[in-house]
């Protein structure tokens, strides 16, 4: 079986997703996606024309995000007509999703090169909620809403499955809140010593103005006891009627755990932020890169999928991380750094619980409370930002993995490499 190799990762800065705050909510996501496409070409001196796929991620696949952002992005970058495109969606954990793929492609031998990677403008999600609802439809957040489905599998709103995991682990608000602070401390800490600075490219507009060039989510004066002062986020939502049978999001959780008494523990200051962004990844076989003069950065040693309980929603990332270990033949002791997606607090600290891991190799340079999380791009963005530091620091080992909807967590183990293996 052949090798798949990372050449090279980048990403956008991180913007506000929020119209008229954020620096990049005017923009379409297609010149989000071009802008990190364009980038892995240039850098790369890559022949476009030898591109055999790229392979992308959008979540929300409704308005100026549908109609197969993949390959659209890819003639918006200049590249040649015969690098098709496909889009997929496994919600969050899409920006992963693309890179196991593209791996899978070229270890079976069917490719050679391909770009992977993702978007996601939450702005205009933001507004598409809010004209659907206007219009008296169902907005794209709960476009999955299915009345059969939920009888079998009830799935609620993922904060409220948040709340709930926390509840029904014990865990204390001042816990979850450290994870936060911790975020925002160590995503400081990154930005001032350039930790960032090889990956992100700055989204410029057509007449060469530079729109944002640097993450502007952050919120380094973030303090524990400002912290303490936030309401939960989730409290009006929890008992919003969902249907004419006054279903609501928490009891979609108690259909299946009655006796669960739910507890609201996530606020702004520990859940991930909305932010638009986009990542891209170049993924090769080790004879185009020797083809092309191109230096490898990383070996994808394995990657893996994983289902859990859907109601819950969360929880697969452990299991995950043990599945991907078991398919790479490693121990946790094995890994040098870990990134677990923080779309709440609750999934980090679980994560690193269950694992029985010390924060000192998890989210090093902060996480998706401090940073962001655009959904369909966050997956690329961790595995460009565990090889940066891999790099930095001389490590072996990355493991990267998230929660997505529906119950799942994607995962992926790389390898530094300074030469083919």
């Amino acid at each position: 079986m052949a090798e798949a190799y990372i050449i090279d990762a980048v990403r956008t800065p991180r913007g506000i997703g929020k119209v008229g705050k954020g620096s990049l909510a005017g923009e379409h996501p297609q010149h989000l996606a071009a802008t990190v496409m364009k980038a892995l070409k240039d850098r790369n001196n890559l022949d476009t024309s030898t591109v055999d796929d790229v392979i992308w991620s959008v979540s929300t696949q409704d308005g100026k995000q549908a109609g197969d952002l993949g390959r659209m992005a890819a003639l918006d970058a200049g590249y040649d007509i015969t690098s098709s495109g496909t889009t997929l969606d496994r919600f969050c954990g899409g920006g992963i999703t693309t890179v196991n793929f593209a791996a899978a492609q070229i270890m079976s031998g069917m490719e050679d090169c391909v770009v992977a990677g993702g978007t996601e403008m939450m702005s205009l999600t933001a507004q598409m909620s809010q004209e659907k609802m206007a219009a008296g439809l169902r907005p794209p957040m709960m476009g999955s809403y299915n009345e059969r489905l939920q009888k079998v599998h009830p799935q609620s709103h993922q904060g409220m499955c948040g709340d709930a995991i926390a509840s029904m682990e014990g865990y204390t608000r001042e816990e979850l809140d450290e994870v936060g602070y911790r975020s925002q401390q160590r995503a400081d800490a990154a930005i001032k010593a350039g930790k960032f600075a090889k990956s992100i490219v700055p989204v410029v507009a057509d007449d060469g103005t530079v729109l944002l060039d640097h993450d502007e989510y952050p919120r380094p004066e973030t303090t524990r006891e400002g912290l303490a002062e936030l309401n939960p986020a989730f409290t009006k939502i929890a008992d919003m009627p969902l249907d004419a049978n006054g279903t609501t999001f928490r009891s979609l959780i108690n259909q299946k755990y009655p006796d669960l008494e739910i507890k609201n523990f996530h606020h702004a200051g520990n859940s991930s932020g909305v932010v638009d962004g986009a990542a891209g990844i170049l993924v090769t076989s080790e004879a185009y890169a020797k083809a092309h003069g191109l230096k490898p950065r990383a070996r994808i040693v394995a990657t893996a999928n994983m289902g859990d309980d859907p109601t819950l929603m969360l929880n697969a990332p452990v299991p995950a991380a043990k599945k991907v270990l078991a398919k790479a033949g490693l121990t946790k002791d094995d890994i040098d750094l870990w990134e677990i997606n923080e779309a709440f607090a609750v999934v980090a600290h679980k994560f690193v619980t269950d694992l029985g891991l010390s924060w000192d190799n998890v989210n090093v340079n902060g996480g998706s409370i401090a940073l962001g999380h655009p959904i369909g791009a966050t997956g690329s963005i961790l595995i460009g930002t565990v090889l940066d530091e891999l790099e930095r620091t001389g490590g072996r080992y990355g493991l990267v993995t998230m929660c997505a909807a529906g119950g799942m967590a994607p995962a992926i183990i790389i390898e530094r490499v300074e030469d083919f293996v």
